[in-house]
């Protein structure tokens, strides 16, 4: 039976996961069929990239994902997008969707408050150079 979960990667005490379908018998950290992700939570936000293409592609033929899989994918809404996929939905405009959502979740609120800082502020004149 084809698992959906995470695979640990990175040093102690910096691990980030990979999300990868394999067989549930093997270890975690082991063989894997394929890589469907990532997954870093010591950003703020969580760096979540999920191929949601490939992603439907496992579930739809029967791969079961893990509690913490199914966490982060609630998380991300591609659980949602997937049931839509099932109802008859186009993959194209539900990948178009995931990709702008993961825009919008992988960018941290610090950095939109220093863009927004940035574009209020007047912009000086540029010296003219002697010649």
């Amino acid at each position: 039976m084809v698992r959906i979960r995470l695979r640990k990667v990175g040093f102690k005490g910096q691990v980030s996961f990979r999300i990868v379908a394999a067989e549930r018998e093997h270890p975690r950290d082991g063989r894997f069929i394929e890589e469907l992700g990532h997954y870093n939570p010591r950003t703020h936000p969580a760096t979540i990239v999920i191929k949601e293409d490939r992603l439907y592609h496992w579930l739809k033929n029967g791969a079961q994902p893990s509690d913490a899989v199914q966490q982060l994918l609630k998380s991300t809404g591609a659980l949602e997008r997937y049931n839509r996929f099932k109802a008859g939905e186009p993959i194209e405009t539900l990948v178009a969707e995931a990709q702008a959502a993961a825009q919008a979740r992988n960018t941290s609120a610090s950095t939109l408050a220093a863009s927004a800082l940035r574009a209020d502020k007047p912009k000086k004149p540029k010296k003219e150079k002697k010649s």
